[in-house]
C-alpha cells in the first residue's frame, strides 16, 4: 500500500517509514552506493541503496531506467551541501529497506528529461512522453480547469446535460466526419461540429442554464490551434441579453485565472466593435499587447499616379492601409523581402515600404521605390497620419479589403513577435457587433459570418431581406492575447426571423426544413430567448501553459494531417466491415500506381 508520492516527501516525514511506488528516473552508481531518482505524477525523490542491505542492493544492480519500483525506506536528511531546493524532497532522502522490481522496460526512445525532442518522435511514443513533467504538468493544469469552470457553473445553477455524438449531417461550416449506418443502408450520422442546436432544444425543453465540456469534430484543414477532435466548454442560458451574458462569462474566466493561476485579469474587459477590430488591427482577434495598428489611407489614394494604390482606393471593395513600425528602417532588404513573401500567403502581390530617415530632410530624407509615384502632399499625409518619427519603417497593403486586413493583420503579429514588441501579461477583450453575414465571392452569396442560427441586432431584421450585408448580430467573441477562446451569441427564437435568415443564406424552405426541420418546429412550442457561448478548452489550456500548440496540452492527439502516430489511425478496415455497411472502396489512380 503506497503511503506518499514520491514528489511530496518533505522534512515533515523524517525518521518515518514510507512505501513508495513509482519509475526509476535515474541510476547512479557512486562507489558502492547506488541512488536511484525515483519519479511519479508528483515529482521525484532521492532513494539510497546501501550494501548492508544485501538483497536489496543486489536488485538495486539490476535496475535501470524506466523500471516500475517498490520501494519501501527510512526517510532522512541529505547530507551537508547536497540538498536541491527545488524540489520539495530536496532536503531528505530514503534509505531502501526492501524493493521490489514490478516491472522492467526496455531502454526507451529518449529520455524523459529530455527537452530537444522531435513532435514526430513523441507522438509515436506519447505514453512515454505523457511521463515527462512538462506533460504531467500541462494535464494536471487541464484538470484544475475544467474542475473550475464545472464548480463555477454549478454555482451559478448551470446544469450538466450530455448530447448526441451520433447526429444528423448539417454541413454549413467545416466538413462533416460522417460514420455509416450499418442498420439503414446508405444513410449516415456525423459527429457534431457543436452541440449548437441541441442546446437550443435544451432552451425550448426548459432547462434554462445549460453546459457541457464535450467533444467536437471537424474535417478541416489544421494547424497548431486546431485538431479534427476538441473539447469545447459549451453554454446555453435563457432569458438572460447579451450584456448580461458577457458579464457572467466574463466572471467566470477572471475566476478561473484567479483560482489556477492566481493571476487577476482587469475587468471589466474592453469592448471594441468589429468595424474598429478590422480597421485598426485587421483582424477580430487583435492582440493588444502588440503595440502596432493599421491606418487608413483609401482616402488619400484615389488621385495617386501609383497604379496599385489608385486602383485599389477606387474599387469599392479595395483599401489601403499602412503599418508604421517603430525604428524599422533597420531592416536589411533582405527582411523586407522575407516579409514581402510572408503577406503573399495572404493573397498580397507586394508589400511597399518607406523607411524614414529624416523628417527634417523632407522628401530627401526619405527612402522608397514609390515615392517617385506619390505626391508630396500625399507623403506629408502619410507621414501624419502614421504619426512617423525617424528611424521608422512603413510598410503598406493595397488591394481588396479581406486581403489587406488579412496580410497586414498577419503581419503585425508577425513583426511583433520578431522585434519582440509584445507586451508581457494578459490582454483580454471582447469583440461585438459582428456582421450577420460575409459574402462569398466564389458563391456569389452570403454566408453566416458565425452561424445561421445567430440573432439580428435590434431593428436589424428588415435588413436580412433588403440589405443583408449591413444587418449586425448579437454575436460577441472573447479575445485573449490574440487567440479567440470563446464564441458567443444571442440565438434567435422565432421561426420567422430563423426563414428570414436561411432566405438571406440562399436556403429555400424545403432545404430549410430537410436540414433543420426539427429546429423549426420547436420553435413554434414557446421558445424562450436565450443565447450562449462555447468555449475552446484547449486553447484556454494552451494560453495558460505557455505552450505553443493545442497538441501539447491533449493527452492523445492528432497530427496536422489529422493522423494518430501512436494507434496508426486512420486505418483500412476489413472487406466484411465494409460490406456490413455497404460501402464499396473505389481506388484512385494514386493507389493503384
Amino acid at each position: 500500500m503506497r503511503t506518499n508520492y514520491c514528489g511530496l516527501i518533505g522534512t515533515q516525514y523524517l525518521n518515518q517509514t514510507v512505501t513508495l511506488f513509482g519509475w526509476v528516473h535515474r541510476r547512479r552508481d557512486h562507489g558502492g552506493v547506488i541512488f536511484i531518482d525515483m519519479r511519479d505524477r508528483e515529482g521525484l525523490v532521492q532513494i539510497v541503496c546501501d550494501p548492508d542491505n544485501v538483497l536489496a542492493f543486489q536488485r538495486a544492480e539490476k535496475i535501470r531506467n524506466e523500471f516500475v519500483l517498490k520501494i519501501t525506506g527510512l526517510v532522512r536528511p541529505r547530507p551537508e551541501g547536497t540538498i536541491n531546493t527545488n524540489l520539495i524532497s530536496g532536503e531528505i532522502e530514503v534509505l531502501t529497506q526492501s524493493i521490489e522490481i514490478l516491472n522492467t522496460s526496455l531502454t526507451p526512445p529518449f529520455m524523459m528529461d529530455d527537452e530537444n525532442l522531435s513532435e514526430t518522435v513523441r507522438l509515436e511514443h506519447r505514453y512515454l512522453d505523457l511521463r515527462r513533467p512538462q506533460m504531467q504538468k500541462n494535464l494536471r493544469l487541464r484538470h484544475k480547469v475544467t474542475m473550475e469552470i464545472r464548480k463555477f457553473l454549478d454555482q451559478k445553477d448551470f446544469i450538466d446535460v450530455e448530447t448526441p455524438i451520433l447526429t444528423k449531417s448539417t454541413p454549413e461550416g467545416a466538413r462533416d466526419y460522417l460514420v455509416a449506418s450499418r442498420t439503414n443502408s446508405g444513410h449516415f450520422f456525423a459527429l457534431p461540429q457543436s452541440p449548437q442546436l441541441f442546446k437550443q432544444l435544451l432552451m425550448v425543453s426548459g432547462f434554462d442554464r445549460y453546459y457541457q465540456i464535450t467533444k467536437c469534430f471537424r474535417d478541416e484543414d489544421l494547424r497548431a490551434d486546431r485538431q479534427p477532435e476538441f473539447t469545447q466548454i459549451d453554454i446555453e442560458t435563457s432569458f438572460l441579453k447579451e450584456p448580461e451574458i458577457i458579464v457572467l462569462m466574463e466572471e467566470m474566466i477572471c475566476n478561473l485565472f484567479s483560482n489556477v493561476l492566481q493571476i487577476k485579469l482587469e475587468s471589466p474587459f474592453p469592448r471594441m466593435t468589429f468595424s474598429e477590430a478590422m480597421l485598426k488591427y485587421g483582424s477580430d482577434k487583435p492582440d493588444l499587447r502588440i503595440p502596432l495598428m493599421l491606418t487608413e489611407l483609401t482616402d488619400a489614394m484615389k488621385e495617386v499616379e501609383f497604379k496599385v494604390f489608385r486602383e485599389a482606393a477606387q474599387n469599392p471593395g479595395g483599401r489601403i492601409a499602412a503599418l508604421c513600425i517603430p525604428q524599422g528602417s533597420k531592416l536589411s532588404r533582405k527582411e523586407i523581402d522575407d516579409y514581402t513573401n510572408f503577406v503573399g500567403i495572404y493573397g498580397a502581390k507586394g508589400l511597399a515600404y518607406i523607411k524614414v530617415n529624416s523628417l527634417e530632410k523632407g522628401l530627401e530624407g526619405l527612402q522608397s521605390p514609390i515615392l517617385k509615384f506619390l505626391p508630396e502632399e500625399t507623403v506629408k499625409i502619410i507621414l501624419e497620419r502614421t504619426a512617423a518619427n525617424d528611424g521608422d519603417l512603413i510598410f503598406f497593403g493595397a488591394g481588396k479589403l479581406k486581403i489587406v486586413n488579412e496580410s497586414l493583420g498577419a503581419l503585425r503579429v508577425k513583426i511583433g513577435q520578431d522585434l519582440d514588441l509584445i507586451e508581457p501579461g494578459w490582454r483580454p477583450l471582447w469583440v461585438i457587433d459582428f456582421p450577420m453575414f460575409e459574402r462569398n465571392e466564389d458563391e456569389n452569396r452570403w454566408q453566416a459570418l458565425h452561424h445561421p442560427f445567430t440573432s439580428p441586432a435590434d431593428g436589424h431584421e428588415d435588413l436580412l431581406e433588403t440589405d443583408p450585408g449591413k444587418a449586425l448580430s448579437k454575436a460577441f467573441d472573447m479575445i485573449l492575447n490574440g487567440s479567440e477562446i470563446g464564441g458567443g451569441s444571442v440565438r434567435i427564437h422565432r421561426r420567422d426571423i430563423q426563414l428570414k435568415v436561411f432566405h438571406a443564406l440562399n436556403i429555400e424552405i424545403s432545404e430549410a426544413k430537410e436540414k433543420f426541420g426539427f429546429l423549426l418546429e420547436a420553435l413554434q412550442y414557446g421558445a424562450p430567448p436565450h443565447g450562449g457561448i462555447a468555449f475552446g478548452l484547449d486553447r484556454i489550456v494552451t494560453l495558460m501553459a505557455g505552450e505553443e500548440s493545442i497538441r501539447d496540452v491533449i493527452a492523445f492527439p492528432k497530427t496536422q494531417r489529422a493522423q494518430c502516430l501512436l494507434t496508426q489511425a486512420p486505418s483500412l478496415v476489413a472487406e466484411k466491415q465494409l460490406q456490413e455497411l455497404h460501402l464499396r472502396l473505389r481506388r484512385t489512380e494514386k493507389q493503384e500506381t
